[in-house]
């Protein structure tokens, strides 16, 4: 039998990601390629914090990676955050969304995956993964949200 350290046993993991925001108010959305966590479904760019990493400089990072953008981490806003309870054998995730009106670049796929700038409507009528569906929720409250 094979036993478990508990302590190194993360009970959630820490991702983030960005409301990018065009100057109409467009959100930059993109599909979760298959094999992924949330495959198939719409979600705010972003992804895991690596050890010893600030989350502004793990999420501009990973908006690099994803989607060749330079993202400036002085003018990303916390836009609040969600969580999913550990499942499957699998640690739980929070999700903290920041806002961003301001980066660098056009968005390209790097890693293959859709992507699309969507109104605040058009997002809310995508199959959105869950943590994302109740963070584009708090978005709508935020009128004007550019």
């Amino acid at each position: 039998m094979r036993s478990v350290n508990v302590e190194n046993s993360p009970t959630f993991i820490p991702v983030v990601a960005a409301a990018i925001v065009d100057g109409a108010g467009r959100l930059l959305l993109q599909q979760a390629l298959l094999g992924k966590r949330h495959a198939g479904q719409w979600e705010f760019p972003g992804g895991k914090v690596e050890p010893a990493e600030s989350l502004r400089f793990a999420l501009c990072r990973e908006v690099r990676e994803e989607l060749a953008l330079e993202l400036d981490e002085a003018v990303l806003q916390p836009a609040g955050f969600a969580e999913e309870a550990p499942a499957d054998g699998r640690p739980g995730l929070v999700l903290l969304l920041y806002r961003c009106t301001r980066w660098s670049g056009v968005p390209e796929a790097c890693e293959g995956q859709r992507w699309a700038w969507f109104t605040l409507a058009e997002a809310d009528s995508l199959p959105l993964a869950a943590m994302d569906r109740a963070l584009l929720g708090g978005l709508i409250g935020q009128v004007p949200l550019a």
